[in-house]
Parts: C-alpha cells; structure tokens; sequence
C-alpha cells in the first residue's frame, strides 16, 4: 500500500514538473514575442532612420571656368544648398578656357564654359552638358547715340575698319573697342559667331565680363560685349539688325549672337554622388526657374 502511494505521489509530482516546464516555455515564448515585435522592431526602426541619414548626399563639389555663368552658378548653389546641406558647391571664375583644361586635368569635379566645345576638347574626352542659353549683347555707353548696329558693322569695329562712330550713325569720335581676355568663353562665342576670329584689334582686355561692363560704363565712346545676364542699366544693349538682345529672341533664335551655358565632364570619368546629384539638378526641368531668375534663358523654355 505505501509502495502505491509513493508511486502516485511521484506521479503527481512528474506532473506538476511538466505543468511548471510548460508555464516556463510559454513565458519564454512570450519574451520572445516581445522582443520581436517590440525591441527588434524599435531597433530596426531606428537603424532604418540612422540609415537614411548615411545616404543623404555630403561632400564637396569643385566647378571652375566661366565667369559669365557667375549669377547662374550663384543661384544653382543657393538652391541645391537648401536640398542638401551636407554639400558644398565651390565655384571660382577662371574663364572658359581654364575650366575645360582644369576638369580635364582633374583639378575640379565639374568645368563651366560660356562656349560650345571644340572638337579638340571633345577628342580629348570634354562632354558637353548644355544647362541654360545666353545671348552675347553689344554694349556701348548710355550717352552713345547709336541705336541699331549690323553684324557687319559690328566686325568691321572690331577687325579695325570701322574706328570713327560717326561711320556708323554716332558722334564723330574714336571707337574704343573693349573685349575679353584670350581664352574667355564670351569673346570665343563673339568671335567665332562674326567670323573674325584672331582678327580683332582691341583697345583694352579685361578679364570678366563685369570689367567690360564697368569700363564702358565709364566711357562714352566705348564699345563691348557682354553676358545678357550681366547687363545692367549702366551700360545700354545696342539692338543688331533690328532686333533686340532679350531672352525672348535668345529663345527663338531671332538675335544671332548667342552661345550655350556648358558644364563640363570627362568621358569615363565617374562623379562623385554629389557631383552628380548637383549636375541632374542643374540640367533638370526644375532648374529652369532659377535660370530665368539668374538672367539666362533655359535651352527648353
């Protein structure tokens, strides 16, 4: 009889092991439930967030050349600034010339050029990004009484054979005849469009366009060419052929001495995800806006 009873008290005892292993297993089961929808989902959450601040866009984007893109480039850094701020876009003015030579030198990340490629800087591996359009306007000073010049004319001033104003409708006074460096995008684009390149016969070279602008400004028998963007009511745009240098007729096509806006890569040559962010936003429909804003013509206004 004690023989049974000590057989069934270890039988209820076995029980009521497995009945505390049970209990154990499910609150275990439960921990874990916990942890997986609870800490893990938290965890993750917050991995995800940490994450997504990694992959937003950093560094520093190095462009170079073209002084007559300054108010372009000016607003394009403003803005993408505002998008990104972990990025920095520097620029600095050096002329067209040296902004093809320094992208393809890798000095800089992206060149600026106020001129089409050649084919010799597109043979050397120099892609051509069109960003925006600028006409090349004619300025003389406000107190110039010439009101319309042909291209003709206009070549003729600056090969020399036209010196005196009073040859073309203005007082009888010598031309001065103002330009840019060599190398600058403008006088490139100048030259190039009247035909009378390594022609010219300047009076004075300046090395940005706000030089030119200034000088003239401050000379009433001057002459020079400038940036549309840049052009301001101390100078006065002289209409060629009878028709006026505005963003209207840049667009059409109507006012002939005009040149494209270009940043320049490499073939081949892979940009940094912030360099490359900063070149799409530049050639996107969005920056249309700021280009207007900055005086330029967007090429599909």
């Amino acid at each position: 009889m004690k023989r049974i009873l000590a057989l069934a008290l270890a039988a209820v005892m076995a029980c009521a092991a497995l009945a505390g292993c049970s209990s154990s297993n499910s609150g275990n089961a439960g921990n874990a439930g916990n942890n997986t929808t609870g800490n893990n989902t938290s965890d993750n959450t917050g991995n995800t967030g940490n994450g997504g601040d990694a992959a937003a866009l950093s560094g520093t984007v190095n462009t170079e050349g073209s002084t007559s893109m300054a108010d372009v480039m000016s607003i394009f850094t403003e803005v993408f600034k505002e998008m990104n701020d972990g990025v920095t876009v520097n620029y600095s003015g050096t002329g067209s010339g040296a902004g093809i030579e320094a992208v393809l030198a890798g000095t800089c990340d992206i060149g600026l050029s106020s001129r089409a490629l050649t084919d010799d800087e597109k043979a050397s591996g120099a892609v051509e990004n069109i960003v925006a359009l600028d006409g090349v306007a004619i300025v003389v000073n406000p107190e110039n009484p010439v009101s319309d010049l042909t291209e003709e004319q206009i070549a003729q001033i600056y090969t020399g054979e036209i010196t005196n104003w009073s040859e073309v409708g203005g007082n009888d006074a010598e031309i001065a005849v103002l330009g840019r460096e060599s190398g600058s995008g403008t006088r490139s684009a100048f030259e190039e469009i009247l035909g009378i390149e390594d022609a010219c016969a300047y009076t004075n070279e300046y090395g940005s366009t706000g030089d030119v602008i200034g000088s003239v400004a401050g000379n009433p028998n001057a002459i020079g060419y400038a940036s549309l963007s840049a052009v301001d009511d101390t100078v006065k745009a002289v209409p060629v052929g009878g028709v006026e240098c505005s963003e209207a007729t840049v667009q059409d096509g109507s006012y002939t001495i005009q040149r494209p806006f270009v940043m320049v890569t490499v073939e081949g040559t892979e940009l940094s995800e912030a360099a490359q962010a900063f070149l799409e936003f530049a050639m996107s429909a969005d920056a249309a806006q700021y280009i207007e804003q900055a005086g330029a013509i967007a090429p599909n206004a």
